[in-house]
């Protein structure tokens, strides 16, 4: 079961990651956007470290 949370985690760490790359390689990216997805993504990884 706690491997599975974390292969969850992880995919939506990995998702999150390239939301922030395709918004960061757009012409003119929306700051607010890439700013919400990176906190998403650090809680994400907090989690991911809490369960450790």
């Amino acid at each position: 079961m706690e491997n599975s949370h974390i292969s969850a985690l992880s995919a939506k760490h990995a998702g999150l990651e390239a939301r922030i790359k395709a918004e960061t390689s757009r012409p003119m990216p929306d700051d607010i956007l890439v700013a919400s997805l990176k906190k998403q993504k650090l809680r994400v990884k907090e989690e991911m470290g809490g369960r450790h």
